[in-house]
């Protein structure tokens, strides 16, 4: 796919927990200067987040402690470009099917989410998704214990949903959010995708 971004943006990956590594690698891949984004404070040296997969409820209450939930909630509505995989959808959501197990939110994105939507570690999957906004090249998703999008609001753009329909990319304005892990799959185009998000918000 065609690199049709043509600045030098900054892009931090929250790095309490989870996949944030591979995210951080396929970054560097795209020549882009990636980091490591723990305390507060980095948030002002970024252009746009990466919020990875891992375990959500951790990372929320990770969030927490080290004082990053309510700066980059406000970050975010103040348009930071964000792109939540897996447990970071979760984390965007403003509501999940769990909400009475106290699982922090940042309530970013107008939709519900089911956790674990297709069962435990031992069900995960890969499968090709027609995403147009990326071509007409599938992309090869692979899913571990990922959730769904139960509900999408009307500002909510769907870009992938499986066969069946149920629903595992979208994008509303300068957030977006994958069911699946990207970063594992040795294609660069979702990467690609929220790049160009970030350069429209830059210009």
């Amino acid at each position: 796919m065609e690199k049709n971004y043509n600045f030098s943006p900054c892009i931090g990956v929250l790095a309490l927990q989870g996949d944030f590594d591979a995210h951080i690698k396929m970054l560097w891949g795209l020549g882009v200067d990636a980091r490591a984004i723990r305390l507060p404070e980095q948030l002002d040296e970024i252009d746009g987040i990466i919020i990875p997969g891992g375990e959500s409820t951790t990372i929320g209450k990770l969030m927490i402690v080290y004082e990053l939930h309510e700066v980059l909630q406000k970050k975010i509505r103040a348009g930071l470009p964000t792109w939540g995989t897996c447990a970071g959808l979760i984390l965007l959501a403003r509501e999940t099917d769990n909400a009475l197990a106290g699982q922090p939110l940042l309530a970013s994105m107008d939709i519900r989410v089911r956790r674990n939507a297709f069962g435990s570690q031992r069900e995960s999957f890969e499968t090709d998704l027609s995403v147009s906004a990326l071509g007409e090249v599938p992309f090869h998703a692979f899913f571990i214990r990922g959730p769904s999008v139960e509900e999408a609001g009307p500002d909510v753009e769907v870009l992938a949903t499986l066969d069946d329909g149920t629903i595992v990319a979208v994008r509303q304005g300068h957030i977006m959010g994958t069911a699946f892990h990207p970063e594992v799959s040795g294609d660069t185009r979702f990467h690609e995708y929220f790049l160009r998000i970030v350069q429209s918000v830059k210009r």
